[in-house]
């Protein structure tokens, strides 16, 4: 499988995007041009990137805790939980590990599950099983910016619910979010999925939506040297914008040294 750095054509995406949304039920219900008008309906102080944006122009510090339950109330208590006694500035929702695989029927038992016993038995949240509507009501429940974390090494058809579902921003990225989590996936193939995910991100914003684009910095959480982590970041930030995404937040994770911590921030800046 060869790739390369080029903008998917209409062609090879909408081709692409028949079999992405027949993954799972909840595929059908996504509608590219109603989801576009829905996301114009957010106010700028619910857009994570214009919240992080005015944050770096009054040299502001943000907070965003990890997050996610299997229980869509639940989960909706978790994050306004988060943001009023938490005083979060952003959030998250963390997607469970089922997902993560694309083994949607399993989560679907961790769902029901997780009815009946009343607590979760999942990881994160399905957002892929609950589609639209549903996380619709998740991020029009809170005041702040909601941001899906993940780590999923296909995550194409998560992007299409999220984004359609009112998240403002997505994170990951074809190497960030193969090698750390993953041992079964070519990195040939999470790259050309993740086209597929920033090209999508790349439409939206030719329709005039910013979704923002985050590569995951610190990759396997350990002491990852500061020239890979940022290689990476600066690689997963050319494909992304080659597929028209504009708003792009690159990450790195501290490493203990705060004199490489802050030199490997100051130079990422400077490089993206």
């Amino acid at each position: 499988m060869k790739i390369t750095n080029t903008r998917l054509s209409d062609d090879q995406f909408f081709k692409e995007r028949e079999e992405v949304l027949s993954q799972w039920k909840t595929g059908k219900d996504v509608n590219f041009e109603e989801s576009v008008a829905y996301q114009k309906t957010i106010s700028n102080d619910k857009r994570f990137g214009e919240k992080l944006a005015k944050a770096k122009e009054e040299g502001i510090t943000l907070i965003q805790p990890r997050a996610g339950v299997a229980l869509e109330k639940e989960h909706i208590n978790l994050l306004k939980y988060l943001e009023d006694e938490g005083e979060a500035d952003l959030l998250p929702s963390t997607i469970d590990s089922y997902t993560r695989l694309n083994r949607y029927k399993e989560a679907e038992a961790g769902v029901n599950q997780s009815r009946e016993t009343g607590r979760s038995m999942l990881n994160g949240f399905p957002a892929v099983n609950y589609g639209v509507d549903i996380c619709r009501n998740v991020t029009s429940s809170v005041r702040n910016p909601v941001q899906v974390r993940h780590g999923t090494p296909d995550a194409r058809l998560l992007t299409e619910i999220s984004i359609a579902g009112g998240f403002t921003s997505f994170e990951g990225g074809g190497i960030s979010y193969n090698i750390p989590y993953s041992k079964n996936h070519s990195l040939e193939k999470t790259i050309a999925h993740w086209q597929y995910t920033d090209r999508l991100v790349g439409m939206y914003e030719e329709a005039g939506v910013s979704i923002n684009r985050e590569p995951f910095g610190p990759l396997t959480g350990t002491l990852i040297p500061a020239c890979i982590s940022n290689s990476v970041a600066v690689i997963e930030t050319l494909l992304a914008a080659t597929q028209g995404v504009k708003d792009i937040t690159v990450g790195y994770g501290q490493c203990g040294n705060l004199i490489q911590d802050v030199a490997a921030i100051r130079s990422l800046n400077i490089l993206t």
